[in-house]
Formats: structure tokens, C-alpha cells, sequence
């Protein structure tokens, strides 16, 4: 969800929270948006991909991905430069024109204490 006006509530501690989690994803590995709200203790998948898609400009974006592996939709083209760029393990459709990032080797959780 998006955070609230004047930045006070469960909703601007939500987003922190969240912009905290992506922003510890190390270069090359990913999390899938339910893979953010668990680390958060949630399962608010679809309120992480609100914090994101209002906030999460300024956090490497590209390394949170749908459950399937897929970037974020309209955003492909740049995640791509940036998945290259950090050498992120990715697997291509058969024709080589659709890809998305291999989960099974670069999902990433942070460490709980």
C-alpha cells in the first residue's frame, strides 16, 4: 500500500520496512514480492508491490521479481541491463525472446536473528 500523507501509520512503517528489505539485496540476487512480505513476517505480497510501484524508485527495484521469475511488467528491457550488469543468473524461452530470472539460484532471504 502506498504510504500515507505526512508519512505517520502502520503504512509509513510498512514501506520503510519494505525499502529496508530491497535494499539489502545483494547485486545478482532477487526476491519475489511474497519473498519480501515473509521477511517482514506478512503475507502482504500485493502491498509490497504498492510500496514498490510508489516508492521503491530509489531502491535496486529491479531485484524484486513476480513469484514466476518475471520482472516487474513494462519494466523488462531495464531490468534486463541492470540483471546483466550484476550477472544474474536468468533462464530464456526456447526462442530466446522471453526471459526471467532464475529463482531456483539467485532468490535471496535475508538472515534472521
Amino acid at each position: 500500500m502506498p504510504p500515507r500523507r505526512g508519512g505517520h501509520g502502520p503504512g509509513a512503517a510498512f514501506t520503510e520496512a519494505v525499502l529496508e528489505v530491497v535494499a539489502a539485496i545483494p547485486e545478482g540476487r532477487v526476491m519475489s514480492y511474497g519473498d519480501v512480505a515473509a521477511a517482514l513476517g506478512s503475507r502482504a505480497a500485493r502491498g509490497v508491490g504498492q510500496v514498490m510501484a510508489y516508492s521503491g524508485g530509489e531502491v535496486p527495484w529491479w531485484r524484486v521479481v513476480r513469484a514466476s521469475g518475471h520482472p516487474v511488467a513494462d519494466h523488462e528491457a531495464r531490468a534486463l541491463e541492470h540483471y546483466r550488469a550484476e550477472g544474474t543468473p536468468l533462464r530464456w524461452s526456447r526462442d530466446g525472446q522471453v526471459f526471467r530470472v532464475d529463482l531456483a539460484v539467485a532468490r535471496w532471504m535475508p538472515a534472521l536473528d
